[in-house]
């Protein structure tokens, strides 16, 4: 009971970017350390706010003002993120100060690794903090290199070559990040990409299944994913049936419906992002439609939520990636999990529907499909046993919280003392 209570008056701020991808993992996370007894605040934008009635109560929602208007971000995305960058500091201070006058004063920050000047304020404030990576650890290594500058930033064309990188070799150009190949994508974002690995921490979230380079190289990394709905892996969180967070109105009962009357294993799921613009996906939705029976493959961008959920849940993909990390991320996915084909655009950049029919076959009908379903078996496999008692998600979440906690205690040991 002791220990118990100890957790509960340990407060947790996490700040994740205000994108559907960016967001959906950290919500995720902030799900499974409140199970663990821990108080945890989801800082949100106000008209994420209003996406997100009706979500469990097992965390608390925190709305703060980015300086934004009213749908201004599909509008001008690099002119969004100038002003969130000079808004959100002012903000978060006076939220934590806040906080840090009430009886639940903040102990530890989780912030999107995109984010590196929260670090530095909460540090003037006495609070350690740690990044969650929200891309893949073979993007989040690409990225480290082009910001310690391996190689220059954009590539050039006439440097289209292969691009060697430890643990990373033979990485054709169209397999980088869109923001390290493609100079005119979008430089405020690119330049939040970049900047965010030359911070040293002493804690790193992870959102991965596997691990290899970064933990070679010792950096100090919790991997604790994959962060999904609990219904689609261990179940141990009854509540926890979807994302919780809706930014875009889809006619899912309508799609569900039609499903329900295909035969199994025939039904070819298709999403390259509900937003083209930023590329992000409607992963609230992604997820249930994975899930059916039905679904026999998955043709999909790339997206990094996207591709855990099918590894996930054991779906076969086609990836036909856009930008930003989904190019790598279906390089990684084809040669090292083995889990999907990619599909190649013509000397114009387009995929013709001869290309696209050919991998959808290839996946669902070819004897190679047979392998490829063996190799996603694995990866689901390992996926729920990551985050299922004693596995390695689940092992990382209760050491940090357990870290929490003892910090917690020292600190009012210490204002029992001077008080």
């Amino acid at each position: 009971m002791v220990k118990e209570k100890r957790v509960r008056e340990s407060h947790v701020l996490v700040l994740p970017l205000p994108l559907q991808g960016h967001i959906n993992p950290m919500l995720q996370f902030s799900k499974r350390l409140a199970s663990k007894g821990l108080k945890v605040t989801l800082i949100i934008t106000p008209s994420i706010a209003k996406s997100m009635q009706g979500q469990d109560s097992s965390i608390n929602l925190e709305p703060i003002f980015d300086g934004s208007k009213e749908g201004e971000m599909t509008i001008n995305i690099d002119k969004y993120f100038e002003r969130y960058k000079l808004t959100m500091p002012h903000s978060l201070s006076n939220l934590i100060d806040r906080y840090n006058g009430s009886e639940y004063p903040v102990k530890f920050l989780i912030y999107d690794s995109v984010l590196p000047w929260a670090l530095d304020m909460a540090r003037n404030k006495g609070i350690e903090g740690g990044p969650f990576f929200t891309q893949s650890c073979a993007v989040t290594a690409v990225l480290y290199h082009a910001a310690q500058g391996a190689f220059q930033v954009p590539v050039e064309e006439y440097d289209q070559a292969a691009v060697s990188l430890p643990s990373l070799e033979n990485l054709e150009f169209n397999d980088l990040p869109s923001f390290v190949s493609d100079a005119g994508s979008y430089p405020a974002i690119r330049e939040l990409l970049l900047g965010h690995l030359k911070l040293k921490c002493e804690l790193l979230f992870l959102h991965n299944i596997v691990v290899n380079w970064m933990r070679i190289n010792k950096w100090p990394i919790k991997p604790i994913g994959p962060m999904i709905p609990s219904m689609f892996l261990d179940k141990r969180l009854g509540y926890d049936k979807d994302y919780g967070l809706n930014l875009f109105k889809p006619n899912s009962d309508a799609c569900m419906k039609w499903m329900d009357l295909k035969e199994p294993g025939s039904v070819v799921y298709v999403s390259f992002g509900s937003l083209a613009a930023v590329g992000e996906e409607q992963m609230a939705e992604l997820a249930w439609v994975l899930a059916h029976k039905l679904v026999g493959c998955f043709m999909t961008h790339c997206g990094w939520n996207s591709t855990l959920e099918a590894l996930s849940l054991g779906v076969p993909m086609v990836a036909m990636p856009q930008w930003t990390d989904q190019p790598t991320n279906a390089k990684y996915i084809t040669d090292v999990g083995h889990v999907r084909v990619r599909v190649n655009v013509n000397e114009k950049g387009i995929v013709t529907k001869e290309e696209v029919e050919r991998y959808i076959r290839e996946v669902m009908e070819s004897e190679r499909s047979n392998a490829i379903r063996g190799n996603f078996d694995k990866w689901k496999k390992l996926a729920q046993t990551a985050v299922d008692i004693g596995g390695s998600s689940d092992k990382n979440i209760e050491e940090f919280v357990t870290e929490v906690a003892c910090t917690s205690q020292r600190y009012r040991k210490v204002r029992h003392l001077l008080s």
